[in-house]
């Protein structure tokens, strides 16, 4: 069985393991006992939980490694930090983060990603109500901001994802040699990544009148659905689709796998930089791929809520830059990736969790309201 089957079969287990959580309650919260409240008590410490979608997915695997690291340069265990899986689910994400809240009255320092933008708000309200700590990635509508919330809400990262986007839409369309038809396959399409790597595409394609946009179908960030949808969109225009865009590697494995069914072969770009894809850019299968620093956004995102819940720094004396601020973003090829994999693959990078915006790239810039 090829690891991209093993990842569609992860995915099956994985939705039938939320379903029965919801039948017996948070499994986030249910796993972790009375640990909760030991932490807090015995070390007076804040409880630190990382609340993600889905730890099998190689980025959501190296997003929370890089906070189980930071957790151990503070003198605490990997086992401490709580993981709250909402698999996808905005409503469980919230339900878990305010059980958490409760359960430890209030006494956490929280690393997020809301999953959808809408979600983002009554997370950080539930947040500074119970006058936790809480610094986000990725998700939140362009005018909320974590100044608006005092110290509660700590900080907020995202990635500035159309500009790569736009760049692997035309090393894809450089690939076909500036003509045929692509199809795309999008994230939740509510998410701010899903938006701007859309955007990205579309900008690239202003540029390539040769090229053209068969469809662009959700997937979901989910590797089966993209199976599922690619099949779909091989059906309907077969052999016209000379080519393909994936908004994240996970999708694109299930592309891959729908092609090989059709004994097909295109080419295709991804975004993420898990390790199974720059593996697959080196082989040739992906063209790129775009590697945005998962370990490190994971760790210094529970860093930032974890050192403010204890008073090491206070978020509303700091400039705004450093309250809503770009993660790093790098684009693998065939060119760079066997270099690539040597320096942040094969070997974790030593990361100072205290550095809080050392590989930082700015503040976020929001496109003017017309």
């Amino acid at each position: 069985m090829s690891f991209i089957q093993k990842f569609i079969a992860q995915e099956s287990a994985r939705r039938r393991d939320v379903l029965l959580a919801g039948a017996y309650g948070l499994a986030g919260i249910a796993a972790t006992g009375m640990s909760l409240g030991a932490l807090a008590q015995n070390q007076n410490r804040p409880t630190v939980a990382w609340s993600y979608r889905d730890r099998n997915n190689p980025y959501w695997h190296s997003v929370v490694s890089g906070g189980e690291s930071f957790l151990e340069s503070a003198g605490l265990k990997k086992s401490d930090l709580v993981h709250l899986l909402n698999n996808g689910s905005s409503e469980k994400s919230l339900a878990d983060i305010k059980a958490l809240l409760t359960k430890t009255g209030g006494r956490a320092a929280i690393a997020c990603d809301a999953n959808d933008a809408p979600n983002c708000r009554p997370v950080v309200e539930s947040v500074q109500r119970a006058g936790g700590y809480v610094s986000t990635i990725w998700n939140k509508p362009a005018d909320l901001h974590p100044w608006d919330f005092g110290d509660n809400w700590v900080s907020h990262m995202s990635w500035s994802d159309e500009g790569p986007a736009e760049q692997t839409a035309r090393i894809l369309f450089n690939a076909m040699g500036g003509k045929g038809a692509i199809v795309g396959i999008g994230g939740i399409a509510s998410n701010n990544p899903a938006i701007e790597r859309r955007t990205g595409l579309m900008k690239a394609l202003k540029d390539f009148p040769g090229i053209e946009l068969l469809d662009y179908q959700p997937a979901d960030w989910a590797t089966q659905k993209a199976n599922q949808v690619m099949q779909g969109l091989l059906t309907r225009f077969g052999n016209k689709i000379t080519g393909v865009f994936c908004a994240n590697d996970a999708m694109a494995y299930g592309v891959l796998e729908a092609l090989k069914a059709e004994g097909r072969k295109l080419p295709l770009v991804a975004y993420d930089g898990n390790a199974e894809a720059v593996d697959l850019v080196i082989k040739g299968e992906l063209l790129a791929t775009c590697f945005t620093n998962p370990y490190w956004g994971g760790g210094v995102t529970a860093a930032l809520a974890y050192h403010a819940a204890i008073g090491t720094f206070k978020p509303s004396k700091e400039p705004k830059e450093h309250r809503e601020f770009y993660g790093p973003t790098i684009v693998v090829t065939q060119k760079d990736a066997a270099e690539f994999k040597k320096k942040y693959i094969s070997s974790t990078p030593a990361y100072d969790w205290k550095d809080f915006w050392g590989p930082s790239r700015g503040p976020i810039k929001y496109a003017a309201k017309s």
